[in-house]
């Protein structure tokens, strides 16, 4: 557990810099644009935005919803969670081997410009199923999310935010294997909270609550 904790720590204090660095880069480009506003460079969005389509789209697809198995949904996931997962990947820190094969080729600017590009994408709703979801599956999910703070740290709309993912809409089965990986001890995050949060939920519950997240959709608004 004390090896976990250092790692989590040591990922966050680089993640924290890596951040620090690209805000102090941005404020440097707008004080060069503004002595110099006559030469049009290519934004880093747009170049980043064709690297993700060269380089990610053809698993986690061109809008970020994933059809393949086991590969996650990018799509509404924030900018400060995607550059931290980027970061472990590259330091080998999380198992995934062609995630890692393509991370150590990545500069700290490579990893700033495609989480800043991750960011951007909007949310995409998974597939519509064959059959609704069962009520006494997701009723005890939802038990269990509220009794194990999912909707505290993930909010309401379980969409996240900053270092924390969104888990509304996720895969399934990706979400299995992520809450597996985190009581199993295999999986680094960003702190100790979800080591933490499912090391005493039982296996099925665990599959239940993926099952809830994958299928869990926000309430409407009042008076939308």
């Amino acid at each position: 557990m004390r090896r976990e904790y250092r790692l989590a720590c040591w990922a966050a204090a680089l993640v924290v810099a890596l951040l620090a660095s690209s805000n102090a880069a941005a404020q440097q480009k707008s004080v060069n644009a503004a002595a110099a506003p006559a030469a049009a460079a290519p934004t880093a969005g747009g170049e980043y935005a064709k690297r993700f389509a060269d380089l990610c789209a053809a698993c986690h697809g061109p809008n970020g919803r994933s059809d393949m198995p086991g590969t996650p949904a990018l799509a509404g996931q924030h900018s400060f969670y995607a550059i931290t997962q980027l970061f472990l990947f590259r330091e080998g820190r999380r198992d995934n081997d062609a995630m890692t094969a393509i991370a150590k080729t990545l500069k700290d600017d490579d990893l700033r410009g495609f989480s800043d590009f991750i960011g951007t994408l909007p949310p995409v709703p998974p597939p519509k199923p064959s059959s609704p979801p069962d009520p006494a599956r997701m009723s005890k999910g939802r038990e269990l999310a509220q009794q194990h703070k999912c909707f505290f740290c993930h909010g309401n709309d379980l969409a996240g935010g900053q270092q924390v993912p969104r888990i509304a809409g996720q895969r399934e089965d990706y979400l299995q294997t992520s809450l597996q990986g985190f009581k199993s001890g295999k999986r680094p995050g960003y702190t100790m909270a979800m080591t933490e949060a499912v090391s005493q939920i039982a296996a099925a519950d665990l599959d239940t609550l993926a099952y809830f997240a994958a299928r869990f959709t926000a309430p409407a608004a009042v008076g939308k």
